[in-house]
């Protein structure tokens, strides 16, 4: 029996895996890395890496840990909310994205 898979490995074929490793590290760089713009949140200073994808969707990167560096994401650890996996998001850290993208310091990939 064949055990499942979700991608192949290419085990047998090397050439064809050191293709897909190398894209793999590309990827990881366009989606994780790169286009980020640091912003410092206009409450509490915190700053993260935001790139905004389109008006609906962004990826935000925290550069230090949240429930240390941010007050609302503090708050919610010491109530006992889980902060990593799915948090809450900060509306402090919200709003001053939505004005960096509205005073054009933040673009859109589009």
């Amino acid at each position: 029996m064949t055990a499942w898979a979700k991608a192949p490995d290419f085990a047998d074929r090397p050439d064809q895996q050191a293709l897909v490793r190398a894209q793999t590290v590309l990827d990881k760089e366009h989606y994780m890395e790169s286009g980020m713009t640091p912003i410092a949140c206009r409450t509490c200073g915190t700053e993260v890496l935001v790139r905004k994808h389109s008006s609906n969707q962004k990826t935000v990167q925290w550069t230090v840990d949240p429930a240390r560096a941010c007050p609302v994401f503090r708050k919610m650890t010491e109530e006992g909310h889980p902060v990593f996996g799915k948090p809450d998001t900060c509306p402090n850290l919200e709003q001053t994205i939505d004005h960096a993208v509205a005073e054009g310091l933040l673009g859109i990939d589009d």
